[in-house]
């Protein structure tokens, strides 16, 4: 049978050979502020501009021309998923981030704490309230909602403003809409069922709205904007399709939730950033492809603060001497996609990569930049295609054909 995209072509070819580490700055790529340079080019970056010139460089549309990730797409771009083809709901990575025991056929959406008056939002997230406050507003909604149904309900805290809704019973569908208006001063939305398999589904999802805003009506956090609906089946994982047994490493559960769909360890506890080099030497002689996760530079985007965003760029710039001392057969450095500062949000424009191989073709570029990488050797090129440039790298690819 004929491949249905070039993600076959490396299932078929793939074959044992070095070890890939992924480091990941989410969100990394930026736009120019009022000096004229992008939060990257504005950050002091000694060692990633060391780095990518001694590497090949270039620039990734995560999804496609035009087109602005989200996190779960963005980074199953990265591992070979193709995110038009494989498309997964952000309830389902926020059940598995946290290791809930999802089944086969639950529907999961995920929870923002949220401020409203009058009807409409104020605050999307609650002003960022604790994990402790999340906790027990958690303990309020399970006490207080009872949907009355053939099944279960699951609430449970992720981190800060984040929690986690699951419904476990037959006849369940997640083809739901989101009832989060993305912006305030707007009322939230209604669960829309996208499907008439869904509208029993999204009847339930109004009901534990309606009970949520009776029980916190007295909090600060006094509804809830969920996002992300799906019903959970199992994904071929990283083995299975390239022969990779990956570990992760995060700090947010939503990364750990992507990397466990497709195969993933996970490293518990959470550990500092100064620490994932240490970690990583301990996972070198039981597994192959190592993801690290840096999530300040995506959250100062998305609060709109350029200096902090550039101030994390140079925090994650100092991890790479200790990551090159692990000598990774590759080494890719990356984002899942660019939230510049000045759009405060998640936007489509491509994010730079370097590929630091001993095959790797070195390029002219002498700086980890946006528009340094943009003359790089690697060229404009779909995320899709870096797994399949880092397991050829890595020479965990057969030759094609005769």
């Amino acid at each position: 049978m004929a491949p249905r995209d070039v993600t076959d072509v490396w299932q078929r070819l793939a074959r044992s050979g070095g070890d890939i580490l992924y480091l990941v700055i989410d969100g990394v790529g930026g736009l120019p502020g009022s000096d004229g340079m992008t939060e990257l080019e504005a950050a002091d970056t000694p060692y990633l501009d060391s780095l990518a010139d001694k590497s090949v460089c270039g620039l990734l549309e995560p999804i496609g021309p035009g087109v602005t990730p989200g996190s779960g797409p963005g980074h199953l771009a990265l591992f070979g998923y193709d995110p038009l083809r494989y498309t997964v709901g952000r309830g389902i990575l926020a059940a598995l981030g946290v290791d809930f025991d999802l089944r086969p056929g639950d529907v999961a959406a995920r929870i923002n704490y949220a401020s409203m008056d009058n009807g409409v939002v104020t605050d999307r997230r609650a002003g960022r309230i604790s994990t402790s406050t999340n906790q027990r507003l958690c303990d309020l909604i399970r006490r207080g909602v009872d949907l009355d149904m053939d099944g279960d309900v699951y609430v449970q805290p992720v981190k800060e403003h984040r929690a986690l809704l699951v419904l476990r019973g037959p006849d369940l569908h997640g083809d739901i809409m989101d009832t989060d208006p993305q912006m305030t001063g707007q009322p939230p939305r209604s669960p829309r069922a996208r499907s008439q398999q869904s509208q029993a589904t999204a009847d339930l999802v109004a009901m534990f709205v309606e009970q949520v805003n009776e029980v916190l009506a007295d909090e600060a956090a006094n509804t809830v904007l969920l996002r992300g609906f799906d019903t959970y089946e199992p994904w071929p994982t990283l083995e299975e399709r390239y022969g990779l047994h990956g570990v992760c490493m995060a700090q947010y559960p939503m990364y750990r939730g992507v990397s466990r769909l497709v195969g993933m360890d996970v490293h518990e506890p959470e550990i500092a950033l100064d620490d994932y080099a240490t970690v990583v030497q301990g996972y070198r002689d039981s597994h192959d492809f190592y993801f690290l996760h840096v999530k300040p530079t995506d959250s100062r985007g998305e609060d709109g603060d350029f200096d902090a965003k550039v101030d994390a760029i140079e925090r994650a710039d100092e991890l790479i001497p200790g990551l090159l001392e692990l000598d990774p057969d590759v080494f890719v450095v990356t984002a899942d996609h660019s939230t510049p500062a000045a759009m405060a949000t998640h936007s489509w424009h491509p994010v730079p990569v370097l590929i630091h191989a001993g095959h790797a073709r070195r390029d002219n570029v002498q700086a980890f930049s946006e528009a340094a990488c943009l003359h790089g050797g690697l060229g404009i090129r779909p995320g899709l295609h870096l797994m399949g440039l880092a397991l050829a790298h890595a020479g965990r690819l057969e030759k094609y054909g005769a």
